[in-house]
């Protein structure tokens, strides 16, 4: 028996939510999950379906990359996972998947405007966007840089307040405390992309959201003084 079973079964469950929630078709997307105190990562295999996954085809690496257990090569985003991992202390979950709304806006270059409240009851601004990577970049360690370039759209944001970002050209990532929270952070994101999308449609110069309603949603259910849902 694997000592890494526990969290190979934790990485295949949250794997398997997201054809659960339509968050991705085919092989596109994945879940890993970080063991901090013991400096390893794990993370679903690359290009295995949904359907043929099983816990035991989870990848085992440690912090710098090195497969510690595993007959499968890891994702081909394992490296973006690492950056993240190693530049955002207090995360211990990522998600990555290429759903159609949160995509689509990715693939814009633009930030996800904040219309509604909806929004603010998980973050008072905009998703933002990473720039687009230069030609040197892309042709150099493509994954690696990725996790460069949202580390540095985030230099002047919370990684812990903002838990999610649009990587322009490509895709969305979302990150939590557990791999479970980054799980509901991508499934947030793409309804938040969906309903911003048909709100544009509808009117195409709507303002966004005033600071009174953000703050308003956002700090009664986050802070010393929140108030939604049970104690």
């Amino acid at each position: 028996m694997s000592k890494y079973e526990e969290i190979k079964y934790q990485v295949y469950q949250c794997n398997m939510e997201i054809p659960k929630h339509k968050l991705a078709l085919f092989t596109w997307g994945n879940v890993s999950a970080c063991d901090k105190k013991n400096r390893i990562m794990a993370i679903k295999p690359s290009g295995v379906s949904y359907e043929k996954l099983i816990p035991e085809d989870i990848v085992i690496l440690d912090l710098e990359g090195n497969i510690i257990e595993g007959n499968l090569r890891p994702s081909s985003d394992t490296k973006t996972h690492l950056v993240l991992y190693n530049g955002f202390p207090n995360i211990t979950g990522i998600v990555h998947t290429h759903s159609t709304y949160a995509t689509a806006w990715s693939q814009t270059c633009l930030s996800l405007p904040i219309y509604g409240t909806t929004h603010a009851d998980h973050l008072v601004q905009e998703v933002p966007c990473t720039e687009v990577m230069n030609d040197d970049k892309i042709k150099g360690d493509y994954e690696e840089e990725t996790g460069h370039q949202i580390i540095k759209a985030f230099q002047q944001l919370s990684y812990q307040e903002v838990q999610m970002v649009l990587v322009a050209c490509h895709g969305p990532f979302t990150w939590g405390k557990t791999p479970e929270e980054a799980v509901y952070n991508a499934v947030v994101l793409e309804e938040l992309a969906r309903m911003a999308f048909i709100t544009k449609t509808i009117r195409s110069d709507t303002l966004q959201l005033k600071q009174t309603l953000r703050d308003k949603h956002y700090y009664r259910k986050h802070g010393s003084k929140a108030y939604y849902g049970q104690k």
